[in-house]
């Protein structure tokens, strides 16, 4: 499966003895695949024919076409031989016999006579043919690009996933340092509270008394900061993220998924805003500002993995 962005561009164009056809496909990021035409009004026939094969291609984007075309034209004076003026001249003679007033044909009228312009009609299965042959090309010339883009949004994201995965490490080995500096404080606290109760406080207690105290609040005060569960799921979704982004999995087999698994785009998004919620409780179990910050950091850098995921199909 390989990272594709939605927003690129593709161009072509497709010849025949008739006549050519020029096309051009743009995409910009979507929650949905829409498909914009821009056709002339006399190949609006193919209209339907190229939106089925864009969908056969594209899941997502806002993707508008553009399709020109021009008919190849012979040089009329190739035409405007003797043999063609003496047919019109026995044509203007036997129409005379009829109506003596018939005018003779102008050098113009000629000409259009001689080229066919006068009765030249468009072959639908001619230009959806070529219509056809033109966005394939288009469409191979803008994945090209779409995925040169998604190659670059993954490495990006990858980049912020590893600092995500320093930031989280990080947290992991402060949390033993924050109980121990709580540990310390609570035993503090706790002697200045009975030197001001009773000077002889000490005396009355005994030091197995106050360590199973100590330990009780700093059993409490663990429970309040524990954020094993909050960095095991961290890691486990870091290392989804990953999978996703390496793209193992054969294109034949990812498009066979694809309806039911859903997106890339959509999917990531998704393991974002799990890993924002998770990043929310590490931040409400904050017990030092070494914590408070990382949680800010983990919540920036996940809003910009966001940002990126929008554009990836």
């Amino acid at each position: 499966m390989t990272i594709r962005s939605m927003t690129a561009y593709g161009t072509a164009r497709a010849e025949s003895p008739e006549g050519f056809v020029t096309l051009e496909v743009r995409s910009v990021n979507s929650r949905y695949l829409d498909i914009n035409f821009r056709l002339p009004d006399e190949l609006r026939v193919v209209e339907t024919h190229l939106r089925e094969q864009i969908a056969r291609t594209l899941s997502r984007g806002k993707v508008e076409v553009r399709l020109s075309y021009s008919r190849q034209r012979t040089d009329p004076l190739d035409k405007l031989d003797q043999e063609y003026i003496k047919k019109v001249a026995e044509q203007l003679r036997l129409a005379r016999q009829v109506l003596p007033d018939t005018s003779a044909p102008s050098l113009t009228d000629l000409i259009k006579g001689a080229s066919g312009q006068d009765t030249e009609e468009t072959d639908p299965e001619l230009w959806i043919a070529l219509a056809q042959k033109a966005l394939s090309h288009a469409l191979t010339d803008m994945q090209a690009n779409r995925e040169r883009e998604g190659a670059r949004l993954g490495s990006m994201l990858l980049e912020c996933a590893d600092q995500i995965h320093e930031i989280v490490e990080g947290v992991g080995h402060v949390l033993p340092q924050l109980l121990e500096e709580h540990r310390q404080k609570l035993a503090g606290k706790l002697r200045e509270t009975l030197e001001n109760t009773n000077p002889n406080g000490f005396t009355n207690i005994s030091g197995e008394e106050l360590t199973a105290r100590i330990a009780q609040e700093s059993s409490l005060f663990s429970l309040r900061i524990d954020v094993a569960e909050e960095i095991v799921r961290l890691h486990s979704h870091l290392a989804e993220l990953r999978e996703l982004l390496a793209g193992d999995e054969p294109e034949t087999q990812a498009n066979s998924h694809r309806k039911n698994k859903g997106s890339t785009g959509k999917r990531l998004d998704f393991l974002f805003q799990e890993m924002n919620r998770e990043a929310n409780t590490l931040g409400s179990k904050a017990a030092g500002i070494s914590v408070t910050r990382a949680a800010i950091d983990l919540k920036l850098l996940i809003e910009q993995m966001r940002e990126q995921a929008q554009n990836i199909e």
